[in-house]
């Protein structure tokens, strides 16, 4: 696990740091060509400097977001950006990961991606890479 993102998720409570750690590997381990970093003070992982998918404390809960995840076809990731491609599910509890639907999308966004790393260039019109 990146370092930065180990910190990160050693700072918060005890539920939400199971939480993040359960992310966070199995991320890792089905992302294996992405990088990670802290980005925008948020743990995020990068294929071709494209921002994938990421993690982030909220009043909510744990947010797990997927940058292009609109496009997945999954009921489960059922709060969708009004702008942009994205879409994300929260967490309160690690008893409440799904593994198996967690490692699906995790494929689906290797598949499936609209170019964020040139959004600015494009003046915020996104284009699908994938």
């Amino acid at each position: 696990m990146n370092a930065d993102i180990k910190a990160y998720n050693n700072n918060l409570e005890f539920s939400d740091k199971d939480i993040c750690n359960l992310l966070a590997a199995t991320i890792d381990n089905i992302l294996t060509e992405a990088d990670s970093k802290i980005w925008h003070a948020h743990p995020v992982w990068f294929l071709s400097d494209n921002p994938i998918v990421g993690y982030s404390k909220q009043k909510k809960g744990l947010r797990l977001m997927f940058w292009s995840g609109a496009d997945f076809g999954e009921t489960d990731l059922n709060v969708r950006g009004e702008k942009f491609k994205d879409a994300s599910i929260f967490y309160t509890s690690v008893s409440e990961i799904d593994t198996e639907k967690l490692q699906q999308w995790l494929e689906k966004s290797k598949t499936i991606q609209w170019d964020y790393k040139n959004i600015v260039k494009r003046k915020g019109k996104l284009e699908r890479l994938k």
